[in-house]
């Protein structure tokens, strides 16, 4: 049987929002399920503490992220202090903007950015009047970062917040506040691959009206208040479709769901294979991590095996996993960025592990994957 990471999984739902939106004659890219998904979405990030939010959808998380630094006024020569270990999409979009990254590592114990180091590097930062112009910390595989020390280093330092929250919809921080709902933007994926999915899609995500109308803007090609097209502006062909909005309406009455079902895989797993030597991602006390993917490492000194050992076994009976995200400052593309860290996100890459996490994996599945793993470790 051929088991996936994590693929697109459909509810029934999906059909009869996509149904209404053929029968509004709303195709693209505005619409009722357009609006309709945003307003979801903005009312599930609501339930948790806060200001109002603002959402739009757009056609990927990388769309968000590069519309939210353009807002935040990033432009040719700046800097922007990021996570190192992320997805390419969560870093591209600095360098679509001429702007240049300063990777920073993660803290062992949550495996998000340090802000202890991000602390220290903006109190340099400021003697030397060097400030970023943003930062962008990244929740990592379902789990929130620290957001209220962020939050607080951003709004001292005068630094905009926009979080890559690309993988964490469903997780939750301290005191119940949703992932997706820190900085002064955050932005979402709807990619195939996540917990929901619009098949390809993103979302700004915002507390300031402003920021949330430049961004219905400038993804509308920037469009001038006139008869004619008029441009006064760059724009881009951003927005989301109403149809894909359809979909993501569908989804959103399953994300609780989907989110409990990750996290029953996750412990299934951690009871099964947690031992010396193999450990799996650890969520800081006050923290529901939606478990997007279950993770691991795995120390070749006292497991015997190493990562690749495991990954290639895998692969030779049709179960698909992958390392962890290779760390941006070890990419070709970035070689030489400034990188702040002890490499701990180095360690990670080397030696972790993602396993299949769909939320419509079996149990027999699950048991393939977790037997086959016991009988390697086994062999050492």
């Amino acid at each position: 049987m051929r088991i996936f990471l994590s693929r697109p999984h459909m509810s029934g739902h999906e059909e009869k929002q996509v149904a209404k939106a053929f029968a509004s004659k709303f195709i693209a890219p505005v619409g009722p399920q357009l609006d309709g998904f945003e307003a979801a979405v903005a009312a599930y990030l609501s339930g948790s503490p806060g200001a109002e939010l603002h959402c739009v959808a757009l056609t990927s998380g990388s769309a968000a992220l590069h519309l939210a630094l353009r807002i935040a006024g990033v432009g040719a020569g700046d800097e922007v202090w990021i996570s190192s270990m992320t997805f390419a999409g969560g870093i591209f979009a600095v360098s679509y903007l001429g702007a240049s990254p300063r990777f920073f590592d993660l803290d062992p114990l949550s495996w998000s950015i340090d802000t202890s180091r991000l602390a220290d590097e903006l109190a340099a930062a400021a003697r030397q009047n060097r400030l970023p112009k943003a930062i962008v910390p990244t929740d990592l595989y379902g789990q929130s970062v620290d957001l209220d020390p962020i939050e607080r280093l951003g709004a001292d330092y005068g630094v905009p917040v926009i979080v890559d929250s690309a993988e964490s919809l469903g997780a939750s921080y301290r005191a119940g506040r949703k992932a997706g709902t820190g900085g002064d933007a955050a932005i979402l994926s709807f990619n195939g691959n996540k917990i929901i999915t619009t098949s390809g899609g993103g979302m700004l995500v915002t507390r300031h009206r402003s920021w949330a109308e430049q961004a219905r803007f400038l993804a509308t090609q920037a469009r001038d208040p006139a008869p004619h097209y008029q441009h006064s502006s760059l724009g881009y062909n951003y927005r989301l479709s109403n149809i894909c909005a359809a979909i993501g309406l569908g989804q959103m009455q399953v994300l609780e769901a989907r989110v409990a079902r990750r996290r029953e895989i996750f412990t299934r797993y951690h009871a099964a294979l947690a031992r010396p030597g193999l450990c799996l991602m650890p969520e800081p006390e006050g923290q529901h991590s939606s478990r997007w993917l279950t993770t691991l490492t795995l120390d070749p000194a006292q497991t015997g095996v190493n990562r690749e050992d495991i990954r290639l076994m895998l692969l030779a009976h049709q179960i698909e996993t992958r390392p962890l995200w290779k760390p941006m400052h070890l990419q070709p593309l970035y070689a030489g960025a400034p990188y702040h860290g002890a490499g701990v996100d180095e360690a990670l890459f080397a030696k972790g592990l993602c396993l299949p996490s769909g939320s419509d994996m079996s149990e027999a599945e699950q048991d393939e994957v977790i037997g086959r793993i016991s009988d390697r470790l086994a062999q050492g």
